[in-house]
């Protein structure tokens, strides 16, 4: 098994979840003691939902673990997409949970006469309920807002779910006992549309990051603006993010000059990236492109051949007059047309009414050559 890459990490979200389910444990064995005693239908039926949030801390301290263990062969970007699907999961649970909430709601506005007498027992194990939950939220909150864990944020509001509920059971059983048995009914039908709402909001950003939406308008921006201030980059035509759990993976086009050499081109596209990296921390890796021209255009040299079928073609064009030995040719694929560089070997560039020959001969094909723009043979080379 895969060790967690960020073991720190790793541990502060398995310590709060496993409070959680500490805290969900005690709560649901008080609850139904209570609401049993007391005859309180609604701490019981909340005491079932505490009891399913046990469930939820487990399921998330197994995204919790997957999440954050490295890349391996199956998972070359690594398991954080193991966190999105359970945001994913704990957004449609308070989705749930909150349709629970108004069902029951309209369940007892319509038999408001037959409900029993509540003793008020209920009362303070409603009241120590929703203070232990609310404080719950409000730790685990602070804890996975410093991680920037959506999962743990999503779970966290999930406590605040379970403490709104509970809020509910405590004015339900006060109104009760006051003698204003409606007034649970309607507390439940608001608090089950707001708990509706924010499970909706984390379930829907956890589908935009499933189907990978790119990042806000404003950071891709800043990413812009960091790639195009690195030296030797002339121009960025693609940009692409998206998210894997809490940080941001990038592809990107970057122009250079197209007549630099690969090392070069090499070495400004892992510039670009070492800036990104460094100067955007939600950035975990990023794929460099190195174009030598704008191909958002077209790939306008694609159609072109390769090296050897592009010398043989150059043979042909001189005919009698054969190139001298050379060291090497650089060839430049750019507007859909190649300019090529030869480079004499020393000691084949003493016989200079050659090489006049072979300019003249070139002056003379090149124009109207469906490849060559321009030959230009160097024949001094320093050593």
């Amino acid at each position: 098994m895969n060790e967690p890459r960020d073991h720190e990490r790793y541990q502060a979200g398995r310590r709060i979840t496993w409070v959680s389910v500490a805290v969900n444990v005690v709560l649901t064995t008080m609850q139904v003691f209570v609401g049993l005693l007391a005859h309180s239908q609604a701490l019981v039926a909340d005491a079932m939902h505490t009891l399913s949030d046990v469930v939820a801390d487990f399921f998330v301290l197994y995204a919790n673990r997957k999440g954050t263990e490295a890349a391996d062969a199956e998972h070359p970007y690594g398991h954080g997409r193991f966190e999105t699907a359970a945001s994913l999961v704990l957004g449609l649970l308070l989705v749930g949970t909150g349709t629970g909430i108004l069902l029951s709601a309209v369940e007892r506005l319509q038999n408001i006469g037959n409900l029993p007498a509540v003793g008020v027992a209920a009362i303070w194990a409603a009241a120590f309920t929703l203070l232990a939950k609310e404080g719950l939220f409000r730790y685990m909150l602070r804890i996975a807002e410093r991680l920037r864990s959506s999962m743990l944020i999503a779970n966290a509001w999930h406590a605040r779910a379970d403490a709104l509920s509970s809020l509910v059971v405590a004015v339900g059983v006060g109104g009760a006992l006051l003698g204003f048995s409606f007034a649970d009914a309607v507390a439940a039908i608001v608090v089950g549309g707001m708990i509706i709402k924010t499970g909706a909001e984390f379930a829907l950003d956890a589908m935009r990051e499933l189907i990978d939406t790119g990042v806000a308008e404003e950071e891709v921006a800043r990413i812009r603006a960091t790639i195009g201030a690195t030296p030797g980059v002339i121009g960025l035509h693609e940009l692409r993010t998206r998210r894997m759990a809490r940080k941001t993976l990038i592809d990107a086009h970057v122009q250079v000059d197209g007549h630099i050499s690969v090392s070069e081109g090499h070495r400004i596209g892992d510039e670009v990236r070492k800036r990104v990296l460094a100067e955007h921390d939600e950035v975990v890796d990023m794929l460099v492109h190195i174009d030598p021209e704008d191909d958002m255009r077209g790939a306008a040299s694609a159609g072109l051949p390769g090296r050897q079928v592009l010398l043989n073609h150059l043979g042909a064009l001189l005919g009698d007059e054969k190139l001298p030995e050379f060291r090497r040719v650089q060839l430049h694929y750019l507007g859909g047309r190649v300019e090529a560089e030869i480079f004499i070997a020393h000691g084949a560039s003493a016989d200079r009414e050659h090489l006049v020959r072979l300019e003249t001969k070139l002056a003379e094909k090149l124009p109207g050559d469906p490849y060559f723009r321009s030959v230009t043979i160097n024949s001094t080379i320093a050593p």
